[in-house]
């Protein structure tokens, strides 16, 4: 019910109904596993989806069970975690988020209080998440529902060629703050047919 209440407001935007047309409706479903998204994320750091996920394997390869439980992370030499294909700064950065686990700041119970600036707040705390990574992280690891990712350039493209803005910095922010303000509080939906909408203009189709 709350995708059709979700998708009934989405398509009040004529330009956003044709995207939803073309490309598909989603189902939506959150992982809930922040630590596995979170080492993920840095390990796929900009490169390929493909090349990403060879690394993240061979990183959970290291692992019994190809679990990365955070004591073994950390007691992981940095040589061995560049053997995998991360550089310097990600083998620190996913030792990083072993840590922050291990202190008690990806209790699942605590971060559902916490509102989605809250949260990003809190996860940009370790060095190597950026805003980027803990909103994708929002996104689709918790399915927050009403996430914009001003610095994504995908959906920055996306916006500017479906709505013909022409700003940069801060003034696309804030052009796109205003084009998806129809659109809360469902703008994660949105942004994930603009993602797709993305692809289908790669592909020519």
């Amino acid at each position: 019910m709350e995708l059709k209440l979700a998708y009934r407001t989405l398509t009040k935007d004529p330009v956003l109904k044709k995207v939803i047309s073309k490309t598909g409706k989603f189902t939506l479903s959150g992982k809930n596993e922040i630590y596995i998204s979170l080492l993920h994320s840095i390990a796929s750091q900009q490169l390929s989806s493909n090349a990403g996920d060879t690394i993240f394997g061979r990183f959970l390869d290291l692992f019994p069970a190809r679990n990365p439980v955070p004591e073994k992370v950390l007691k992981c030499k940095p040589e061995v975690l560049r053997g995998c294909g991360l550089s310097v700064a990600k083998a620190s950065y996913m030792q990083n988020i072993a840590r922050f686990k291990m202190d008690g700041g990806l209790d699942l119970r605590k971060l559902k209080r916490l509102e989605d600036q809250e949260l990003i707040n809190h996860l940009t705390q370790v060095k190597g998440v950026g805003r980027w990574t803990a909103e994708m992280i929002l996104m689709f690891t918790l399915n927050r529902p009403d996430v914009l990712p001003l610095d994504d350039v995908g959906i920055q493209n996306a916006i500017k060629i479906l709505y013909n803005l022409e700003g940069r910095g801060k003034e696309i922010h804030h052009q796109m703050i205003e084009v998806a303000e129809s659109w809360r509080p469902h703008r994660t939906l949105a942004c994930r047919h603009l993602w797709r909408y993305s692809d289908v203009l790669k592909s020519g189709k």
